[in-house]
């Protein structure tokens, strides 16, 4: 297979327009017209991890964390990063991203590991805002049921845990048809009325495109209209962090010998033990101590992340525990996503998690 489809069936899991307006996910390096010989999954692109790739004859290279964040005037080998692009390029090698996009989306990262420590009732911590439209059309009742499953098969109404949402109120629509014109029904230079059914429905902003292609070739009109409306309302389905709950409660010292076991920690940092029970756990991969006060709002026990600033420790000894894991021990599982995606779809590919630990910080 080619390797576009290997980055389309990526970015139908964790769509682009996910990621958070600072990062640089995507394609990074390369032409997706290659054929692809195989697949190293990685955490961070290294000289170390290409030369693992070039190793195994591999020309794909898909990563959680970006190579390339700022702009280059000049490719001159001055830091890792620059040595990174020049031997990709040298060795034909393509560079994928999908970082905050995964981390956003449904069944994403913080998903992965919420299932690592066993949660259940697992939901978004902070739900993406803005981000949703609704759809309006009307359609001949005789039509209706047609359209409203091109709209649903083309990603319209999901709402939570529930698919196939809509609204419907049947009524009368009316139109003149003009000399050039072909109408679905009613005659030329007549006024017609149809009984017809208007249909409501949400869809991500991001579909807009597929949602409205969908509409037009399952829309009998020949012109049919729709209205499309932006929404304020939180994406529950996408955004930062999780929360969920434990089966059977634990102590505070045996909840964090158990992840700093679970995430090979090297350093497992919290704040003061005060004795009370873990059962409902808050999360974020990476750096994720900016969702401390929605965990501390939506009532968790222990807010789990991978960097904490010092400050942020102060003033919550009884309101949370606070558990610091390190962001390449929170986020290490990421690779294990990117396989269940690509050997669904694609069993025959050489497909591989990087053996190179890519994390820069060593403990004594």
């Amino acid at each position: 297979m080619r390797i576009k489809e290997i980055v389309s069936a990526l970015e139908r899991f964790a769509p682009l327009p996910l990621q958070d307006g600072f990062d640089n996910a995507g394609l990074q390096i390369g032409l997706t017209e290659a054929e692809a010989t195989g697949a190293l999954l990685c955490l961070d692109v290294t000289e170390a991890v290409l030369d693992e790739a070039i190793a195994l004859g591999y020309n794909l290279v898909i990563s959680h964390h970006p190579l390339i964040f700022k702009g280059y005037k000049s490719i001159t080998g001055r830091d890792y990063v620059e040595h990174c692009i020049m031997k990709a390029i040298k060795n034909d090698i393509v560079i994928y991203s999908a970082h905050t996009n995964l981390d956003n989306a449904p069944g994403g990262v913080n998903f992965k590991i919420a299932e690592k420590i066993g949660l259940s009732n697992v939901r978004v911590l902070e739900a993406k805002e803005n981000t949703l439209v609704k759809l309006v059309t009307f359609v001949p009742t005789a039509q209706a049921e047609d359209v409203r499953k091109a709209l649903f098969a083309a990603g319209c109404g999901c709402i939570g845990n529930y698919d196939a949402c809509s609204y419907n109120i049947e009524g009368e629509g009316t139109f003149c048809a003009q000399e050039g014109s072909h109408p679905f029904c009613g005659s030329i230079g007549e006024l017609h009325t149809e009984k017809e059914v208007r249909i409501e429905t949400v869809l991500p902003a991001y579909k807009k495109s597929e949602v409205i292609k969908a509409l037009l070739s399952a829309h009998p009109y020949e012109e049919p209209a729709f209205d499309l409306y932006p929404l304020q309302n939180s994406w529950t389905q996408a955004g930062a962090g999780v929360i969920g709950e434990l089966e059977t409660p634990e102590t505070e010292l045996e909840f964090l010998k158990r992840i700093k076991k679970t995430f090979e920690v090297g350093c497992l940092k919290h704040n003061k033990l005060t004795g009370r029970e873990i059962q409902t756990v808050a999360l974020c991969g990476g750096a994720g101590a900016f969702l401390m006060p929605l965990a501390i709002r939506n009532g968790a026990d222990v807010f789990i992340t991978g960097e904490i600033k010092y400050h942020d420790y102060f003033g919550h000894d009884t309101d949370i525990l606070l558990a610091e894991i390190g962001h390449y021990e929170s986020e290490q599982y990421t690779k294990e996503i990117f396989y269940t995606i690509i050997r669904e779809l694609f069993p025959n590919l050489a497909l591989q998690q990087c053996k190179v630990n890519t994390n820069p910080i060593k403990y004594l």
